[in-house]
């Protein structure tokens, strides 16, 4: 049972361990970028890198039977990131700006609210990009 379950889901899974790598170089940067520019404009400029991360790893290990011309990936690969990206700004903001402050939550709060932001978009995305950023042929 749990091999049949591991089989159909092998490609969530890849997409998971993909997106997994690509949200650590999006939540590694973002304290790179801290540096040097304000945290919502940190987390946008993290966001792009781990997009960048994230295509290339979805393209060769996740979505490899993808009939998709890479110009058409790329662009639907964006719009399903634009909306990934606006939920993950507006959860990183709202629970560092608003949310932790009002509760008294003082431990990394732009870390913590960050991290939670990242790891709300992650089955739409999948479905997004599945279906537009690297469809393929029976799909």
């Amino acid at each position: 049972m749990i091999k049949g379950l591991i089989s159909k889901y092998r490609q969530f899974y890849k997409f998971l361990l993909s997106g997994g790598i690509a949200a650590f170089a999006n939540f590694g940067s973002r304290f790179f970028y801290s540096e040097f520019v304000n945290f919502g404009l940190a987390v946008v400029l993290a966001y792009l890198t781990g997009m960048l991360v994230a295509f290339i790893l979805f393209r060769l290990f996740v979505f490899k039977k993808s009939i998709q011309p890479i110009k058409k990936s790329i662009l639907y690969f964006i719009m399903v990131n634009i909306i990934a990206l606006i939920q993950v700004y507006i959860i990183s903001i709202g629970l560092a700006d608003y949310i932790f402050p009002y509760i008294k939550f003082n431990f990394y709060p732009e870390a913590v609210a960050h991290a939670i932001g990242i790891s709300v978009p992650t089955f739409v995305s999948f479905i997004g990009h599945k279906r537009f950023s690297f469809r393929e042929e029976n799909a």
